[in-house]
């Protein structure tokens, strides 16, 4: 594009104008013209092309403004949609948060209540500890209490020496130097009641049960048939006279008819005999008895002899004798003495009887003093 001629030049020109001719001026006017019209030309060229540039760029403008418009209506669509979605995952959250905070609460409510038992645990614990010997020195002492009542009361020696092991096991796991003098001490009474004499309980039990378990076939005397023992078989009286006398079998009649008389009436006072009994007996009243008071005879006698083995089981040497000698004399009172079973239960009692029971029982009070003494100490 040509550039406007300047004021220089204009002047210039307009000079050489004025100093050239008429004819040679109408030229240059028509050539300055023509330049003018080729600038004006260039111009409109350069202004056409340059609306039509900026035609194209406001036109691809906004065709890029449309596009953008639509793309950003699409993104604000999709961004709505989104965002419904999103306040509806934030809803669930914000209740899910809420459940989790109310489990949180629950959780540090049950935290607060764990940690106010542990420090209840720490201190009971620590109480405990500093205690200890004193809680187990207690309870031997009352373990200790115990086995000896028992001992004295029963003669209960395995019990004790349960106990005294007990004892001893629970100062061995304390390993103390201190607990030497209690450990002494029970070693003491172990050793005295392992130095007992072993009575046998259970078979005198056993022939007390037996003795028991016989008394309801046991006969009284006032039993309509009182057992007798056993008498031989009679021979006939004519087989004996004829194995003495065999010549008697040529003897005259009559003094076959006497024989046979002396016979017969030798065997009725036999028979006679037989029927009628004398027997002396020391207590009348027990041929005396109704059935009643034969029913309770026994039931006291059976008394008689629990009471005994109670005080056996008891160590009770004086009761466990004075109730044997009752039923001793009750079976020879209103039992006949002549029966089997009678005899086997007076037998029953007396080897009962001459058992030795009477044990005295040593104490431990050894013990007892000496986790006292311990105690005591300040």
């Amino acid at each position: 594009m040509n550039e406007l001629p300047s004021s220089s030049s204009a002047s210039d020109t307009s000079g050489t104008q004025s100093r050239s001719t008429p004819e040679q001026t109408e030229p240059l006017v028509v050539a300055n013209r023509d330049k003018s019209a080729v600038g004006r030309a260039g111009i409109y060229g350069a202004l056409l092309v340059l609306a039509l540039l900026l035609a194209a760029q406001w036109w691809n403008s906004r065709h890029e403004i449309a596009s953008l418009r639509a793309e950003v209506a699409q993104r604000l669509r999709t961004s709505e949609s989104s965002g419904s979605e999103t306040r509806v995952l934030v809803k669930s959250v914000q209740d899910d948060m809420k459940g989790l905070q109310a489990k949180v609460n629950v959780l540090e409510s049950k935290q607060v209540e764990a940690q106010s038992e542990q420090v209840a645990l720490e201190q009971l614990y620590q109480e405990l500890s500093s205690n200890r010997d004193d809680w187990a020195l207690s309870e031997i002492e009352q373990v200790l209490s115990t086995a000896s009542e028992q001992l004295q009361l029963a003669g209960n020696v395995h019990g004790a020496l349960i106990a005294l092991q007990y004892a001893e096991n629970r100062l061995s796991r304390a390993d103390k130097p201190q607990f030497i003098t209690i450990r002494r001490a029970i070693a003491r009474d172990e050793e005295k009641l392992k130095a007992l004499p072993q009575v046998d309980l259970t078979g005198i039990a056993l022939r007390l049960d037996s003795a028991i378990g016989q008394i309801d076939d046991m006969p009284l005397l006032s039993d309509e048939k009182p057992i007798t023992p056993p008498s031989e078989p009679r021979q006939p009286r004519a087989a004996a006279k004829g194995a003495k006398t065999p010549a008697v079998a040529g003897a005259s009649w009559l003094a076959k008819v006497r024989e046979h008389w002396s016979d017969w009436v030798q065997d009725a006072w036999d028979d006679v005999r037989e029927l009628l009994r004398v027997r002396r007996v020391d207590n009348p009243e027990a041929l005396m008895m109704s059935p009643g008071q034969a029913y309770f005879v026994r039931e006291n006698l059976k008394l008689r002899l629990l009471n005994a083995r109670l005080a056996l089981l008891t160590h009770n040497d004086a009761a466990f004798r004075s109730d044997l000698e009752a039923a001793q004399g009750a079976v020879a009172r209103y039992f006949d003495t002549r029966a089997r079973q009678t005899r086997t239960v007076q037998t029953l009692l007396r080897q009962v009887q001459s058992s030795n029971v009477s044990t005295e029982m040593p104490t431990l009070a050894d013990s007892l003093n000496a986790v006292r003494n311990y105690k005591a100490k300040p």
